[in-house]
């Protein structure tokens, strides 16, 4: 019999907790709900908050209810972790309650909901983007929020994964060896990113592109392309005198500069 007793005790807690719930759905008393709903909420049990803050939104619509049920109807999604829903419900809840004490709050949650939906690099990466404009906007809105330094980092956390997403897909032509869209699409990354922690390996990517786009031209277009590629080496070694790719960037100039004899041999 004692064995039974903590199951006991469960179970006319869990009859209890049923029949006050129960209770708070079938009241007309839109007050006890809300109270009902916000001691389920701050509970996390979100089971129970949610199918009442959602009726709360209709019979609260026009009364001083409707906003705290609405912020809470917004919060509860964030706890839930339903971020695709929490974003949009506490965007609305900011531009409908422009003056709340939670304006602030909701606006910088809904960017941060993108922030949480933002996907692996490779992946397609309109949340990201939308969690920077987002985050950037509420630093606007709000210039002296003490959420500054945190929109900063999840911003530069953001760039870091387009950055990187770039990077990966301009170094991918040189896998498939695709030489000519590499360099493109490494010099267009330099351009985007001149300060790029994996500018060392872009440089030295088009070195690479340039060299093998070269070597392998027809003649007609083959000195222009050695050239080029000489210009890379230039600027790859201007960039990095102490890179440990040097040696190798030397092997392809001396590759480069030997096609270019042979192409145009030196008069004696």
């Amino acid at each position: 019999m004692r064995h039974l007793l903590p199951f006991l005790a469960a179970a006319v807690l869990l009859s209890a907790s049923c029949s006050e719930f129960n209770k708070a759905v079938k009241s007309d008393n839109k007050q006890y709900k809300y109270e009902m709903a916000v001691k389920y909420y701050e509970k996390g049990d979100y089971d129970r908050a949610m199918p009442l803050l959602e009726e709360l939104l209709t019979l609260t619509r026009g009364d001083t209810l409707f906003e705290p049920v609405s912020y809470y109807y917004a919060k509860g999604y964030f706890g839930m972790k339903d971020y695709i829903l929490a974003s949009y419900y506490l965007e609305n809840f900011a531009k409908t309650f422009r003056n709340s004490r939670h304006a602030e709050e909701t606006t910088f949650l809904s960017a941060y909901c993108h922030y949480k939906e933002s996907p692996e690099f490779e992946l397609d990466q309109t949340d990201t983007r939308t969690a920077i404009d987002q985050l950037e906007l509420f630093m606007v809105r709000y210039p002296e929020t003490g959420l500054k330094d945190s929109c900063n980092t999840l911003i530069d956390e953001l760039r870091a994964k387009l950055e990187k997403k770039d990077y990966w897909g301009a170094k991918q032509y040189l896998r498939t060896r695709n030489y000519q869209a590499a360099g493109n699409a490494l010099r267009e990354f330099m351009k985007r990113w001149p300060n790029s922690t994996y500018r060392e390996e872009a440089l030295f990517g088009i070195l690479q592109a340039d060299h093998d786009l070269a070597v392998n031209s027809v003649d007609t277009k083959k000195l222009a392309r050695l050239e080029e590629g000489i210009r890379s080496f230039d600027t790859f070694a201007d960039a990095f005198p102490e890179s440990g790719r040097l040696a190798e960037a030397r092997r392809l100039l001396a590759d480069l500069n030997a096609h270019k004899e042979r192409l145009h041999p030196s008069t004696p």
